[in-house]
């Protein structure tokens, strides 16, 4: 008896073994340049991070998606108890109908993607490093360096276990900032309305300019690579492709300094996307490609076997976008967001882990000023300040505080963020950053900003806008503390979504929505706070409002800032390079004026909060 539960734990130990092992590989596991078969590098990875901080946060959090991953297992076998799959399967098979008449082939789509872009201006920079293993703070890797399985968002003393040659080089985000605007220009001769994603990544339309010009696709698009080799010595690959998932898939297959062009016929795309990995798509990353395979889904082409499942668990996956993805159809809008989108401007400083109260509060006081010269560039002040702060366990919170008036200055931006700091009591931290948000555009017409200045901070749910619940769907999250895209999150990628901030269960119909609603507020009101030895004071109010989803609350400023931690995003790509440090690290400053991503997605993942202790008691 002993020796078969010996054998039936075995197999579970070794599932959960391979899962960790995945998950410390990191975020960036897929990365061009690197190895195609990484499992030995993996194992190096997880045999070098064993007993630091960083795996023992990424242990806890596998075994929070291990223990989520069976409670969705287990709904999955009620839900299809005494089902007739034939007739679910008819109705899903009538959808997908619906969704093939909306396919849009007529606009040509290129994804641009610079080629390890910060690690290839250095080598401009330092001709020296030419042919040798190198990165930047672990933001960026040389290609030389990936072979060896080195990657962004990889903890420095990881790296040079992996690779005891790699020569570690401090960032120059100044110099990088200022050679994406110089390849961006290139970029906007062929289409002057793309969407630039990123200072080494964006989105064009070039429909017009091959009319224009009685070119093909592919045929400007090598041009353009071309131009932007000879003007800045940089290497561009470029994917084509009629909407933009799709164009962003393709641009990965050739790279570096390559390019791949997806026909646009639907049975070229369907075959396409058949035996196309889930985690190649944008949006589905290292959690949700754990919870798509333990229900059997690891390429597009299963997503229709099991179209049945996913259509029972609905809340759980989301229907329509798992669709829509099998299906390769996708938004084909391009246009640069627009400011009345914005909604957050921040400043973030990455370091070697610190418990030093007055230095931290240095690098609080260098943040407010960059922040300030920010606000003040882009024209925008804002009501509410948040303080995020990373510990040294790895574990992210944020603390915010709203006001009766709008702020820019670096003083009134360092007083709110050094009161929030020191409420929290003595941290050991590895990142400091602040973020303002409900913003106001200093550069709006008179009467749009009169308006908006004088609007009125609380709001009924009956009041406000439907939300269709197909935007719900249509939605695109930031990383979780370097975590994944949700699955339900994605296609549209910087479409006019509702935001998740918008959404309260009054607005909404769909029990689907309303279920999910509750579960995250569950959550919140049970969310405890992390460490403190300082004492702070208690700020009560009769009714507050939280300055993103307007809801009122009857809760005093500790008990906000908790509802506020669900409210407010953070930086996906920020949030990747974050998680890079260890016995090599040097301090990395950032600026960032992160557009706030819009919807809501079913499979959430909550911050970590297993290892907080409970709340501290007022006094």
């Amino acid at each position: 008896m002993q020796a078969d539960s010996i054998r039936l734990q075995e197999p579970v130990q070794s599932q959960e073994t391979e899962s960790l092992v995945r998950r410390l590989a990191g975020p960036s596991s897929g990365k061009a340049g690197l190895a195609n078969d990484q499992s030995e590098i993996n194992r190096i990875i997880a045999e070098v991070s064993k007993g630091s901080k960083f795996y023992e946060n990424e242990k806890r959090r596998d075994k929070e998606l291990t223990e989520r991953i069976n409670k969705i297992l287990n709904i999955r076998d009620e839900v299809v108890k005494g089902v007739d799959i034939s007739k679910i399967e008819a109705n899903v098979d009538r959808l997908l109908a619906e969704f093939e008449s909306q396919r849009d082939l007529t606009q040509i789509i290129v994804h641009v993607d610079m080629d390890a872009f910060y690690a290839s201006v250095e080598l401009l920079n330092n001709p020296e490093l030419k042919g040798k293993p190198f990165g930047a703070i672990l933001s960026t890797a040389s290609y030389e360096a990936r072979k060896y399985g080195v990657r962004s968002g990889m903890a420095g003393f990881v790296a040079k276990k992996l690779c005891p040659d790699l020569i570690l080089i401090p960032e120059h985000f100044t110099t990088y900032m200022e050679t994406s605007d110089q390849v961006m220009s290139i970029f906007k001769r062929y289409d002057p309305n793309m969407l630039i994603a990123g200072c080494d990544e964006g989105y064009l339309n070039i429909t017009l300019h091959c009319e224009e010009h009685s070119v093909s696709a592919a045929d400007c698009v090598q041009e353009m690579r071309r131009i932007v080799f000879e003007e800045t010595k940089l290497t561009v690959s470029a994917g084509i492709a009629p909407n933009k998932m799709l164009a962003k898939i393709c641009s990965d297959r050739n790279k570096p300094n390559g390019q791949f062009q997806l026909i646009p016929d639907r049975k070229t795309i369907l075959a396409f996307m058949r035996e196309l990995s889930v985690r190649k798509v944008f949006g589905i990353g290292r959690v949700n490609e754990r919870l798509l395979e333990s229900i059997g889904i690891k390429t597009c082409g299963d997503i229709f076997t099991h179209r049945a499942t996913i259509a029972l668990m609905d809340k759980q996956f989301g229907l329509h976008y798992l669709l829509k993805t099998y299906l390769g159809i996708s938004s084909n809008e391009v246009r640069p967001p627009q400011r009345e989108e914005r909604k957050s401007i921040g400043s973030e400083r990455t370091f070697s882990p610190l418990d030093d109260g007055e230095v931290l509060l240095q690098k609080l006081e260098h943040i407010a000023s960059e922040l300030e010269t920010d606000m003040a560039r882009n024209g925008w002040a804002g009501k509410t300040i948040t303080l995020k702060y990373k510990l040294d366990t790895y574990q992210v919170f944020t603390r915010a505080k709203s006001l009766d008036r709008y702020v820019s200055s670096k003083e009134d931006l360092f007083s709110i963020g050094r009161k929030l700091f020191l409420a929290e009591g003595h941290l050991k931290l590895r990142l400091i950053g602040l973020r303002v948000t409900k913003l106001k555009d200093l550069r709006a017409p008179s009467p749009a900003g009169i308006k908006k200045f004088f609007e009125a901070t609380t709001s009924s749910a009956h009041t406000r806008r439907k939300l269709d619940p197909e935007d719900i769907h249509k939605a695109r999250h930031d990383y979780d503390n370097a975590e994944d895209l949700h699955i339900d999150a994605m296609p549209g990628f910087y479409e006019h979504e509702e935001t998740m901030h918008d959404i309260e269960v009054g607005d909404i119909g769909n029990d689907d929505e309303v279920g999910a609603l509750e579960l995250v507020q569950d959550k919140v009101k049970s969310k405890p706070r992390p460490p403190v030895s300082a004492p702070s004071r208690s700020l009560s109010s009769p009714a507050q409002v939280c300055p993103i989803c307007r809801q009122i609350l009857k809760v005093d400023n500790r008990d906000l800032n908790t509802h506020i931690d669900l409210c407010l995003s953070r930086s996906a790509v920020r949030e990747a390079s974050n998680t890079s440090g260890g016995a090599g690290a040097t301090e990395n400053s950032t600026s960032s004026s992160t557009l706030m991503t819009r919807g809501w997605s079913f499979l959430m993942t909550p911050k970590d909060t297993s290892s907080r202790p409970k709340k501290r008691k007022r006094k």
